[in-house]
């Protein structure tokens, strides 16, 4: 096992759903797999010519894709060392870019150094207020005619306020982590508030967690040595199968989303 995922203790009812599913082997946490993540970077163009900055980068995913487009430059923000680190192990082995300790709200970063900023699966877990700030963050860093892409989890139209607020507290309950998704709709409106024009937006399923996407994202081998530490624990197989419970309770009303922003020049 990876020496990043060794079995120190993890109380599997109580951990966040990340961590779980990163102990369990999961490596991509995006809400519309990496198809959508696919996607935002081709929507956003990211070449040779371009500076890029990545929000939260996380466990470095779509770190690794965009190494390969070789930027001309890239920077993440992480709001931890032990965070940071893993980036920089990354970075290391592509021989590409920088990982800076700060928040997405607050970077540190100079005005207009960046070409191309995105974001994915961190906002959907904010508060209004701080969805705002981000946003409004990412404006700052671009030069005129940059780019902003996010990947978050997105509500239907048109729910109650009563379903929604179900949705809220249940999706609470299971990942251990407060998710406050948003409507597309709602979604486009945080970025125009922030200043950016939207150029484009995608949906796709939420399937997280289904055998289709799990292969999608992890490889065949990945899947199935997912699936073999989730049958091994009975407190996994437990959180897993509430937190599959949950999705496909609510499928009808969440999905996955990229949004593409443009900073007018």
């Amino acid at each position: 096992m990876d020496k990043n995922r060794e079995d120190r203790r993890i109380d599997y009812n109580r951990a966040p759903a990340y961590e779980v599913l990163f102990r369990l082997g999961k490596t991509t946490m995006r809400p519309g797999g990496m198809e959508l993540t696919r996607t935002m970077l081709e929507e956003l163009r990211v070449g040779e010519n371009d500076n890029v900055v990545e929000l939260a980068p996380g466990r470095g995913a779509t770190t690794r894709l965009i190494l390969e487009l070789l930027p001309q430059s890239y920077t993440a923000v992480e709001r931890s060392r032990a965070s940071q680190q893993n980036v920089q192990e990354i970075l290391r082995h592509g021989g590409l870019g920088q990982c800076v300790v700060g928040t997405a709200q607050e970077t540190g970063l100079d005005d207009g150094c960046a070409s191309v900023v995105f974001g994915e699966a961190m906002l959907t877990m904010q508060t209004k207020e701080t969805k705002r700030k981000i946003a409004q963050e990412a404006y700052r860093l671009l030069a005129p005619g940059g780019r902003y892409g996010i990947h978050e989890t997105c509500l239907k139209d048109n729910l109650s306020a009563d379903i929604t607020t179900e949705i809220e507290s249940t999706l609470k309950d299971v990942l251990r982590v407060a998710a406050r998704p948003l409507t597309l709709k709602e979604w486009r409106m945080l970025l125009e508030e922030a200043g950016f024009s939207v150029s484009g937006a995608n949906e796709a399923p939420m399937h997280l967690l289904e055998p289709k996407r799990m292969i999608q994202d992890e490889g065949l081998w990945g899947g199935l040595k997912f699936a073999s530490r989730v049958i091994a624990s009975s407190s996994a197989r437990r959180r897993i199968r509430g937190i599959r419970q949950a999705f496909n309770r609510y499928s009808d009303y969440i999905n996955a989303a990229v949004l593409i922003a443009v900073k007018p020049a």
